[in-house]
């Protein structure tokens, strides 16, 4: 493939950061029922700003609010976050379940797009999609 001019946008990642309201919550959810783990975290003295959290070779950043947009901004509006995984689909859905938290879509198979996946939604209403393809 030729390359154009000017040249077109070449990344090695992308990590998708988060605002969200209770950054305490939103880590059992992650950590807890999704199986990410913290791999930096942020403080302003003693108190957590933030985190980068990793699951396999993907990172997702999530920073407390600070509410300088007010306190009844909507978060998880028209984003939906879609990851792949070799794992056993059903299997990280019951985990989730059995932590407390409801899927907003059970595991299903999607053959026309040969994929097994489910939804669930975070604390503040990110939409997650995990799915495997078959």
């Amino acid at each position: 493939m030729a390359r154009s001019t000017p040249e077109t946008l070449r990344l090695r990642g992308v990590s998708p950061s988060l605002t969200v309201n209770d950054l305490s919550k939103s880590l059992l959810f992650y950590t807890e029922a999704l199986g990410f783990f913290i791999s930096q975290s942020f403080a302003d003295g003693t108190a957590l700003q933030g985190v980068m959290l990793k699951a396999g070779t993907c990172e997702l950043g999530l920073t407390q609010d600070d509410w300088a947009l007010g306190r009844d901004r909507k978060k998880g509006m028209g984003f939906r976050l879609w990851c792949e995984t070799a794992q056993d689909v059903d299997a990280l859905a019951a985990r989730i379940k059995s932590k407390g938290y409801a899927l907003t879509q059970d595991p299903r198979d999607d053959t026309a797009e040969g994929v097994r996946s489910f939804s669930v939604d975070d604390p503040d209403g990110y939409h997650i999609s995990i799915g495997r393809y078959l």
